[in-house]
């Protein structure tokens, strides 16, 4: 037994320091910078925001308008492979659309099949796996290197310097990194797993960038600014899932629910107030297992939850929230170009970071 003393960090406990900047608009700073990776020989030009391979985010749908502002989204990978196939000859997804994959020979099966009769339209590959500790995953990381020299690889999930380092030179251009973190995820209560997600980010970007890697931070999100934040520790990429969960373009069922309110009418009736919810459910719920695998295995719990999000903005306005506050972040800092953001962050650590008189 082992105890690491130095407190971790989340995105709560920090707020940064605004800095003397040149800048004078939000207009004048790029949010976009180009991707140059370890393996893959291509470069992107994108805003480093991936929507998450969850079943009712990682879809078509949430795709086609990622695409439009140049930020990425991973596909969930229950769909089947002729609905991909449909999808990427249809639409320019070869820079922004991850296709995602198991470690189940089926998934291996369709991603090759993908990848082999249609080299130029997706190359952009995610092998998605909650523990990525375990040996099979870098053993599916070299086999799709060694298989596909090209490919845009990214794999997770990480949270310690060790398995980034390990990844990325096993053939890995990307790390997912966290764990327990999202919004609909339940294994640090069910497993006592985890690490804080801002420290995460710092041990692992630092890792990753000295070998010519990068990371994705993937979960923790509450607010925009914790995507500024997570670009600011020195993350390559921000995933998220539950913030695209509520929008109108998301997959998942819409419920209605009656709130009886404080105000009356004018016969003195209290008003009842209608609202409309989506269903999100994290991929290790039961839930999940039910719907996509006909069944929770035996061996296992659930480590996700079912959560009613109230409708949201549309993801376009959404996209354009989360760049608006990026730039200002930028102009706060100093930082002309998304690349040089972590550069020119500089954290606080705080008890508190926001007033919550009147709600959050």
């Amino acid at each position: 037994m082992k105890i690491y003393e130095q407190t971790e960090l989340d995105f709560k406990d920090v707020l940064v320091k605004p800095k003397r900047s040149f800048i004078n608009s939000r207009s004048e700073v790029e949010v976009t910078r180009e991707y140059k990776f370890k393996w893959c020989p291509r470069r992107i030009v994108g805003t480093g925001i991936i929507a998450a391979n969850m079943a009712t985010v990682g879809t078509f749908e949430i795709a086609r308008h990622m695409i439009q502002s140049k930020m990425f989204c991973c596909l969930h990978k229950h769909y089947p492979v002729d609905d991909l196939i449909k999808f990427i000859t249809e639409n320019d997804c070869r820079d922004y659309v991850f296709l995602s994959m198991g470690l189940r020979d089926e998934d291996y099966e369709k991603i090759e099949t993908i990848l082999t009769q249609y080299p130029d339209k997706c190359r952009n590959i995610c092998i998605d796996v909650p523990n990525a500790y375990i040996p099979r995953v870098k053993d599916l990381v070299v086999k799709m290197r060694e298989k596909f020299p090209d490919i845009l690889l990214m794999v997770g999930n990480a949270v310690t310097a060790e398995l980034v380092e390990d990844l990325i030179l096993s053939g890995a251009d990307i790390v997912k990194c966290g764990i327990g973190s999202g919004s609909a995820c339940i294994t640090r209560r069910i497993t006592g797993v985890g690490r804080p997600q801002l420290s995460t980010i710092f041990e692992c970007a630092d890792t990753a960038h000295g070998i010519g890697g990068m990371i994705c931070s993937d979960g923790g999100v509450v607010y925009i600014g914790d995507v500024c934040k997570a670009f600011g520790a020195g993350a390559d990429f921000v995933m998220m899932g539950g913030f695209y969960a509520g929008c109108p373009q998301a997959a998942g069922d819409v419920i209605e629910k009656q709130f009886i309110t404080n105000q009356v009418d004018e016969n003195g009736n209290q008003i009842i107030e209608t609202k409309k919810f989506k269903i999100f459910y994290g991929m290790s719920s039961e839930y999940a297992q039910n719907k996509h695998y006909h069944g929770m295995p035996k061996y296992r719990a659930s480590e996700g939850r079912v959560v009613e999000i109230p409708l949201k903005d549309s993801i376009d306005k959404l996209n354009q929230d989360i760049l608006g506050g990026l730039r200002s972040y930028m102009t706060y800092i100093g930082a002309r170009r998304l690349k040089d953001v972590s550069k020119c962050t500089t954290f606080y650590r705080v008890n508190t970071q926001l007033n919550t008189v009147f709600g959050e």
